[in-house]
């Protein structure tokens, strides 16, 4: 079983920037999808952002210019730079790496955008 393990959160003001950082304890060269969900507190989970075997990557529309997902097999870590950061972001972010055989997610990481 592959274990993911979040980092990176933090207390920020609004238009300020973090990066999250996902490392597997095992490989993920052979994920077909690496993905960012978030869920605010009270909230359902939702679908932030996914980056595919290939390198193509998706975002959902609330974050579309503001945040980046990018992966790095050599360090088995996926990331996510989020840039303009609104209190709507605010959130516990979880880390998710899927293929047709198996489906891990990591224990998330405390986003919070206040002034």
């Amino acid at each position: 079983q592959v274990q993911l393990v979040e980092s990176g959160g933090g207390l920020v003001q609004p238009g300020g920037s973090l990066r999250l950082s996902c490392v597997a304890s095992g490989s993920i060269s052979s994920a077909n999808i690496m993905g960012w969900y978030r869920q605010g507190n009270g909230k359902q989970r939702e679908w932030v952002a996914a980056i595919e075997r290939v390198g193509s990557t998706n975002y959902a529309e609330t974050v579309k210019g503001r945040f980046t997902i990018s992966r790095d097999n050599a360090k088995n870590t996926v990331y996510l730079q989020m840039n303009s950061l609104k209190p709507e972001d605010t959130a516990v972010y979880y880390c998710n790496i899927k293929s047709f055989t198996f489906d891990y997610w990591g224990q998330g990481t405390q986003v919070t955008v206040s002034s």
